[in-house]
């Protein structure tokens, strides 16, 4: 299968499938001289494992990450990062009634359709197993990131579960780590816990929307047209399995503005342009303000329920199908960490680019 590869001078290409042996991925353009391990890159992953509670798949993978190449004394060569993660809780005859028919809203029939062959077992590459490969790409881009701009902040967290949305008047960014969604709003977290367990127990999914924020990204990244940052952020966010809609700043919203309240407006402040808003979310014709970068991307519900769907076999007859297996009730809820790799990967793909092509040299202002 062609296009598993990622990036522009940063390029992180994924390999393996849900229930084979590993998965993992090859990280190319690391800069050399960043301190890594295994133990930079594990945390991550353990945000994203899955069976850390009730509201995800009870699949049991550990996710640890080994590093087979690229590093060297403790710190990256500069030559191809290879990343692996062993699958250990694979149950292929959970899988077996599908082999002939495709489920409702996966991407079973479109892989038939496309190459006439696929892995069924947990969907193959459509599963959303890969996204770990993704995770682990994104502690190494962490690294580098932490290296070369100090002080550059990756947040992400749910905003909504299917009806219901966060009040951004009780925003805390301390409640995050503090619940099983990654929401900064401990009344919805309360609200969603009760949310979803009622569809979990009804056989039932639902979709969500994550915001990630970059905080402390330089001016300057991006390039107009072409090589925007906000479509390489766009691209991104979008490849995520499951991912059916993504928004840069105010997003569709924008639509119902005026122009009188979208423009972001500029003062001189005592180190240089200040903005007053952020509607734009940190990028401007392309490249980055110096503004908080700020991104959403909307996730369907989870596709595999044990509520009995209608669909069609390889055959071409009609049938009803339940999906068995351990499959996550809001899938968005895994995405979370995921999109914070996602967009690590993205701006340190285009620091290098900009620092390949003006050499971080800036248009003066003041």
């Amino acid at each position: 299968m062609s296009l598993n590869t990622f990036g522009h001078l940063f390029r992180v290409t994924t390999w393996g499938e849900s229930h084979g042996p590993a998965i993992g991925c090859t990280v190319d353009g690391c800069p050399p001289g960043v301190p890594l391990s295994e133990a930079d890159i594990q945390p991550w992953l353990d945000r994203r494992k899955p069976g850390q509670n009730k509201f995800t798949t009870q699949r049991k993978e550990p996710d640890e990450v080994r590093i087979l190449s690229g590093v060297f004394e403790g710190k990256t060569t500069g030559t191809p990062i290879q990343l692996l993660i062993e699958n250990t809780d694979q149950r292929s005859k959970d899988y077996g009634e599908i082999a002939q028919s495709f489920r409702p809203g996966h991407a079973d029939i479109t892989y038939h359709q496309k190459y006439g062959i696929r892995d069924y077992r947990g969907g193959g590459r459509s599963s959303a197993r890969e996204t770990a490969s993704r995770v682990a790409a994104g502690g190494v881009a962490r690294q580098a990131l932490a290296a070369l701009v100090p002080g550059l902040k990756i947040t992400g967290y749910m905003v909504q579960m299917g009806v219901k949305r966060i009040d951004r008047s009780r925003f805390d960014a301390e409640e995050i780590e503090l619940n099983p969604f990654w929401v900064p709003d401990a009344v919805a977290a309360r609200e969603w816990e009760e949310y979803l367990d009622a569809l979990r127990l009804a056989h039932n999914s639902v979709g969500a929307v994550i915001e990630v924020v970059a905080e402390g990204v330089p001016a300057g990244l991006g390039a107009p047209l072409y090589g925007k940052l906000d479509s390489d952020l766009a691209s991104a966010m979008m490849s995520i399995n499951a991912v059916k809609a993504v928004e840069i700043g105010e997003g569709m919203a924008a639509a119902a503005l005026t122009g009188v309240e979208n423009a972001d407006e500029i003062r001189m402040g005592p180190n240089g342009p200040e903005f007053l808003s952020n509607h734009a979310g940190g990028i401007l014709g392309g490249i980055s303000t110096g503004q908080p970068v700020v991104c959403r991307f909307a996730v369907k519900p989870t596709s595999s329920i044990l509520t009995p769907r209608q669909t069609v076999t390889a055959s071409g007859q009609d049938t009803d199908l339940i999906t068995k297996g351990r499959h996550d009730p809001c899938v968005g809820i895994r995405a979370v960490p995921v999109g914070e790799a996602m967009m690590a990967c993205v701006l340190l793909d285009h620091l290098l680019l900009d620092r390949g092509q003006t050499g971080g040299v800036r248009g003066r202002i003041g």
